[in-house]
C-alpha cells in the first residue's frame, strides 16, 4: 500500500521560511515524478515543484527563487525547501506521485496517482 505523510507545515511571518517533508513508503515502482501541489478552500490545486526519479526538477513560476524541491539520496523523502514565504503562499501543501516516470513540462494534479492528505501552511503579513 502506498502511503504518503507529509509534514514540516505551521504558521509563519512574511518573509520567513519552511521546510516541508513528504515521507513515502510502499510505491513498488524504480521510476516516478514525486510533486508538490497547494489549494486553498474552494480553489482548484496547483502544482509548485515536481521532481523525477532522474532529478530533473521542476518549479512553477510562481514560487521560482523562492521554493526549491529535493530528496533523499534512498528517494523515500521529499522536501519542499519554502524562503521568502508570502502570504499568498498560505495554502494545504500535498504530495503526490505520479507512476509515469517523468515529469510533464505542466505538470498537475491529474497526473499523480497517489497523494498523502496534506499539511498546511499559514504565513502572516
Amino acid at each position: 500500500q502506498v502511503q504518503l505523510v507529509e509534514s514540516g507545515g505551521g504558521s509563519v511571518q512574511a518573509g520567513g521560511s519552511l521546510r516541508l517533508s513528504c515521507a513515502v513508503s510502499g510505491y513498488p515502482y524504480r521510476s516516478y515524478c514525486m510533486g508538490w501541489f497547494r489549494q486553498n478552500a474552494g480553489e482548484p490545486r496547483e502544482a509548485v515543484a515536481a521532481i523525477d526519479s532522474d532529478g530533473t526538477t521542476i518549479v512553477s513560476n510562481s514560487v521560482k527563487g523562492r521554493f526549491s524541491i529535493s530528496q533523499d539520496n534512498a528517494k523515500s523523502t521529499l522536501f519542499l525547501q519554502m524562503n521568502s514565504l508570502k502570504p499568498e503562499d498560505t495554502a494545504k501543501y500535498y504530495c503526490g506521485i505520479d507512476k509515469k516516470g517523468y515529469c510533464d513540462a505542466d505538470v498537475g494534479p491529474n497526473d499523480m496517482d497517489y497523494w498523502g492528505k496534506g499539511t498546511l501552511v499559514t504565513v502572516s503579513s
